[in-house]
C-alpha cells in the first residue's frame, strides 16, 4: 500500500478490519480454495481520492475458470447444494445476509475506498442494498414452484410443471456498485439452486472477495460461488463462451454488452444484459420547483453521475425554465466536493484517471458544440480523479453529449413549450433504461408514462431501488430484469410433466 493511501486510511480513522483486509495479499476463491497470485499477472487496485495503489489482485488464467466452472457443475449435478432442501438454501442467505449487516462499516469502508464513492452512501444504498437483497430473495428459496394442469385433449392424465434451476450462472459485475450489482444477481441465482462463478470489475475488486470470505463464513457449501478477478476482456469473454456456463447476466457498457450477449447466443446460452443508459426527466411546469431541483440534481450526481439509470438529460417546460435552473444550480452548489471516506461527501471522485479524462473530453465537446456552461465545468487541480458537478442549458438533440452516455457529474438541459416535442425528444435515443417526471397532475402523469420507453419511470423522485421491483431496460439498454420476482423466470427452467392414467 502507496503511503499516500496509508496517510488517507489513518485521516478518516478506518476501522481495523478493514486496515487488516487491505494489508493481506488478496487472492481468488475457487471452489473453497484460495488462490494467491503466484505466477500470474497482477492489476495494481488505485484508490481514487489519492490515485495511490492500494494493494495488488491476481489476473486469474483460463485454467482458473475452467476450476471454477467445473466446482460449479459439480455442485449443481449431484453435490451437497443442490440435494439441500429449499428451508435449507433459505436459511444459509438468511445468515448470509446476516454477516453481511454485521460487516457493514468494514463493506462500506471498502467499497468507498476501492470505487471512490462516499461512504455514508455505500453504507446506506450500497451495503444496506445488499443485505436487503439477500434477504428478500432468501425468503423466494421456499416458495418456487411449478402448477398442476386439468388438460382439455381426450383422455385421463395427470400434468404438471416443474421450476428447475438453470444451471450454473456466469456473473459478470460493474465497478459502480460493485458489490450491490454483485447480490442483485448473486442471490437470486442461490435461491434457486443455481450455483454461480463472479468476475468483479478489475477496477473494483474487492468487496466481491471480502464478500467471498463471509460466504465461506455462512457455510454456503464450496463451489457454490466462486470468484475470479481479472481483465474483462480475457475472463469476461471467456465465461461468455465457456460450455460448462448455462446462463450468463452481465451489467455493464452497450458496447462490451453486445459483444457479451454475441459470444454467449452462439453457444446458446441464457442472457441478461443490463448496459448503458441516457435517461430522460419531463419537469412540467406543475411540478414542486424546488423539491424537483433537489431530486435532479441529486438524481444526476449520486455517485458522481456513475450510474447506469442517472437522469442526464433534463426537458423543463419553458414557464418555470429559469426558474427551476437557478434552483438546481444553487442546490448543486451545496453538495460538498471531498474524499470518498469524508462523512459529508456527495461529489467524490471518478473511479479512475481514464474515466475522468473521458468525462473532461465529453465536457469539452459541450462546449465546443455550443452548449451553455451554466455551472462547473472543471477537472480540479488536486490528488485524485475529481471533476467538478456540470450543467449544460439550452442543449440541441444532437449534440454529443445529449446523444452518448457520459457516465460522470455532467447534465444537459433544454427548455420545451410543448409537451409532445418533450416526449418525443425524451424517447429520441437508443437507450431506454430509465425515465423521470416531476408533476403533481396525476392526470398528465398517468398519460406520459406509456408514452416512456424506458423499463423504469420514476415520478417525483429518481433511483428508488427496491428488491422487490424488477430493473433492467430496453432497446440498446438491455433485456431481462434484476430483482423482483420477474428476474426468478430468468433462472429456472419450466418442465412440463404428462402422465397417461390406464
Amino acid at each position: 500500500m502507496d503511503s499516500v493511501v496509508q496517510q488517507y486510511l489513518e485521516q478518516f480513522g478506518v476501522c481495523e478490519a478493514t486496515q487488516r483486509f487491505l494489508a493481506k495479499p488478496q487472492k481468488m476463491l475457487i471452489g473453497g480454495t484460495w488462490i494467491a497470485q503466484g505466477d500470474r499477472e497482477s492489476f495494481a487496485v488505485i484508490e481514487p481520492s489519492t490515485a495511490g495503489v492500494i494493494t495488488h489482485i491476481p489476473l486469474g488464467t483460463m485454467a482458473d475458470l475452467d476450476r471454477a466452472v467445473e466446482a460449479a457443475r459439480q455442485q449443481f449435478d449431484g453435490g451437497a447444494w443442490r440435494r439441500l432442501k429449499p428451508l435449507e438454501r433459505e436459511r444459509l442467505l438468511h445468515r448470509l445476509a446476516d454477516l453481511i449487516e454485521a460487516n457493514a462499516t468494514e463493506l462500506a469502508e471498502i467499497e468507498s475506498i476501492d470505487v471512490g464513492k462516499s461512504v455514508a452512501n455505500a453504507r446506506d444504498v450500497d451495503i444496506q442494498g445488499t443485505v436487503d437483497t439477500f434477504r428478500y430473495f432468501a425468503g423466494w428459496a421456499s416458495k418456487l414452484h411449478g402448477r398442476t394442469v386439468e388438460p382439455s385433449l381426450p383422455g385421463d392424465y395427470v400434468a404438471y410443471t416443474r421450476k428447475e434451476p438453470i444451471g450454473v450462472i456466469g456473473v459478470i459485475v460493474p465497478w459502480n456498485f460493485p458489490l450491490q450489482t454483485m447480490a442483485w444477481k448473486v442471490a437470486a441465482a442461490l435461491a434457486t439452486g443455481c450455483t454461480t462463478v463472479i468476475k468483479p470489475a478489475e477496477l473494483t475488486s474487492l468487496s466481491t472477495l471480502r464478500f467471498a470470505e463471509l460466504v465461506q463464513e455462512a457455510g454456503i457449501p464450496d463451489g457454490v460461488v466462486s470468484v475470479i478477478t481479472g481483465r474483462g476482456r480475457d475472463i469476461g469473454a471467456a465465461m461468455a463462451a465457456h460450455p460448462g456456463i448455462d446462463k450468463i447476466t452481465f451489467t455493464g457498457s452497450t458496447e462490451v454488452g453486445r459483444t457479451v450477449g454475441h459470444t454467449a447466443a452462439s453457444g446458446i446460452k441464457r442472457l441478461t444484459l443490463e448496459l448503458g443508459g441516457k435517461s430522460p426527466v419531463l419537469v412540467l411546469d406543475d411540478a414542486d420547483i424546488e423539491a424537483a431541483a433537489q431530486a435532479v440534481a441529486n438524481g444526476i450526481f449520486f455517485n458522481s453521475g456513475q450510474v447506469c439509470d442517472a437522469g442526464t438529460r433534463v426537458y423543463v417546460q419553458r414557464g418555470i425554465h429559469d426558474k427551476f435552473m437557478g434552483a438546481l444550480i444553487e442546490h448543486t452548489r451545496s453538495l460538498k466536493i471531498a474524499p470518498g471516506l469524508d462523512r459529508d461527501c456527495f461529489i467524490s471522485p471518478l473511479v479512475s484517471a481514464l474515466q475522468m479524462d473521458r468525462v473532461a473530453s465529453y465536457i469539452e465537446a459541450g462546449r465546443r458544440e455550443g452548449a451553455e456552461l451554466v455551472h462547473g465545468g472543471r477537472v480540479l487541480d488536486r490528488p485524485g480523479y475529481f471533476v467538478e458537478p456540470t450543467i449544460f442549458a439550452h442543449c440541441r438533440s444532437g449534440m454529443k453529449i445529449v446523444r452518448e452516455e457520459i457516465f460522470g457529474p455532467v447534465l444537459v438541459t433544454t427548455p420545451f413549450d410543448d409537451l409532445g416535442d418533450a416526449l418525443s425528444q425524451a424517447n429520441d435515443s437508443p437507450y431506454g433504461l430509465a425515465a423521470a417526471i416531476y408533476s403533481n397532475d396525476l392526470n398528465r402523469v398517468h398519460r406520459l408514462i406509456p408514452q416512456l420507453r424506458a423499463g423504469t419511470v420514476y415520478v417525483n423522485a429518481h433511483s428508488t431501488i427496491d428488491p422487490s421491483m424488477p430493473f433492467g431496460g430496453f432497446k440498446a439498454s438491455g433485456f431481462g430484469k434484476d430483482l423482483g420476482p420477474e428476474q426468478l423466470d430468468h433462472l429456472m427452467e419450466s418442465k412440463a410433466v404428462w402422465i397417461t392414467l390406464r
